[in-house]
């Protein structure tokens, strides 16, 4: 759980996402070029999506897992809307990390 704690703030452009989210604002460093990684996202009322599909939690964990298993050096981005309850972030690192993933990046946007 430790190592899901120690995260990389990182700005990517969110054009290609149409999950609605308002995400925190932080002074961010560019991504280094790597696969293109999953992005799991949870909009305000706590729902889960894989992409741009909702899904359950144990959903988004089984395809982690598939993505994982297929590629291990894919990592996952994880978008969360500053108004959601802590508790589905949280909720949703962890599923993460049980599915295998080691590289997780917490998205936000950058300030000004």
């Amino acid at each position: 759980m430790l190592v899901l704690l120690v995260v990389f703030i990182v700005t990517a452009p969110l054009l290609t996402n149409a999950i609605p989210l308002k995400l925190p604002q932080t002074n961010a460093v560019a991504p280094p070029d790597q696969a293109k990684p999953l992005v799991v996202s949870v909009d305000k009322q706590g729902n889960y999506f894989l992409d741009t599909e909702p899904l359950s939690l144990e959903e988004v964990g089984a395809r982690v897992r598939e993505a994982h298993s297929q590629d291990p050096a894919r990592g996952v981005q994880l978008r969360a809307d500053e108004n959601v309850v802590y508790a589905k972030v949280a909720q949703a690192m962890a599923v993460i990390q049980q599915s295998g993933i080691t590289r997780l990046a917490v998205m936000t946007d950058a300030k000004g």
